[in-house]
């Protein structure tokens, strides 16, 4: 098909539609308040998982999930409880192992497959409606009750809570890990518990933005703050404002189109990245003409330098009258 071929207008109309939006806004009002919970959650926990360089453990933690919901959806349980102990299970696998980065990502490159293959499998045996399927991988806004909107937010205090009691300690582990070893620092049970934070966001997070864009939740807002700042407070501050953005306005903007939410999220999360790392650019930029124009600084003449400057002056003279003085006649 080319691109003359494409109805441009039915493509943008099947995006963007917004008919009887505040309608739609009045009676989806929980999932705007699931989102907006879930971007202070990712905001916060992500900032974290950019210092510990998680990244990649989001992914695998978020597959195991999926796994996790699908068995539910299989064998008629709560889809969320399901979701839940399979992401903890994994974050408590990769926590108990305490892999050093290397071995880590090898871990996860082994367990992220096996977990897709999991839920792949699962789904494949389910014969209910094939949308409960597909918003397990792309998310979904229309049915987020009353009860799954109060567990959330239960869920989320927990991890508030938890980060508050370790917010101190986690944040020294997380930045120099090799000085706070040697302070006596509980590094092994720090990352357990940390690890279960995550396992707990992840949950949360497959709920709404489904299991395979986890990323654009808890990794690119933080992603972006670190761009414009190198400030722990701000970039906690950053975080949780690129993803309320991104959740927020990814969800009113899903309410008016036929299409799931996930494009809407990654596309305001991966925009706000961009736009962050342009910014970053051009002060690298500056910053670097700025050091290559600024001419060396000269010596100031202080008492240092006139001490120097007399030294080398008396030097001078005597070697000049040295040179001038009369010369001795050698003796008969």
């Amino acid at each position: 098909m080319s691109l003359a071929a494409i109805d441009w207008n039915s493509l943008f109309g099947s995006v963007f539609v917004f008919d009887n939006y505040g309608e739609l806004l009045s009676l989806l009002r929980n999932s705007v308040w699931a989102g907006a919970v879930l971007g202070l959650v990712g905001g916060l926990v992500g900032t974290f998982v950019m210092m510990r360089d998680l990244a990649f453990s989001v992914h695998g933690i978020a597959e195991l999930s999926f796994a996790g919901a699908a068995a539910a959806l299989l064998i008629g349980a709560d889809v969320v409880t399901g979701s839940l102990v399979g992401s903890v299970l994994a974050a408590l696998i990769m926590g108990f192992m305490g892999l050093r980065a290397r071995e880590g990502n090898s871990f996860v490159g082994v367990l992220m497959p096996f977990g897709l293959g999991l839920g792949i499998l699962f789904l494949s045996l389910y014969e209910g409606r094939s949308s409960n399927k597909f918003s397990l991988l792309t998310g979904q806004i229309v049915s987020v009750s009353s009860l799954q909107l109060t567990s959330m937010i239960v869920l989320s205090v927990v991890v508030l809570a938890t980060l508050l009691v370790v917010w101190r300690p986690l944040t020294f582990a997380s930045t120099d890990p090799l000085v706070a070893q040697a302070k006596g620092l509980p590094m092994r049970s720090l990352a357990i518990v940390f690890m279960v934070v995550l396992g707990i966001s992840v949950a949360m997070s497959v709920q709404i933005v489904g299991a395979l864009l986890v990323l654009a939740l808890l990794i690119t807002p933080a992603a972006a703050a670190m761009n414009l700042t190198s400030s722990p407070a701000r970039t906690v501050v950053l975080s949780v404002v690129f993803a309320e953005l991104a959740m927020v306005g990814g969800i009113l903007l899903a309410l008016g189109g036929n299409v799931p939410i996930s494009p809407y999220v990654t596309t305001i999360s991966f925009a706000v990245w961009l736009v962050s790392r342009c910014v970053r650019a051009v002060r690298e930029r500056s910053s670097s003409y700025r050091r290559t124009t600024t001419p060396r600084s000269t010596t100031p003449l202080g008492a240092g330098g006139a001490v120097q400057n007399r030294t080398r002056t008396a030097a001078g003279s005597t070697l000049s009258e040295a040179g001038s003085g009369p010369s001795r006649s050698p003796s008969p």
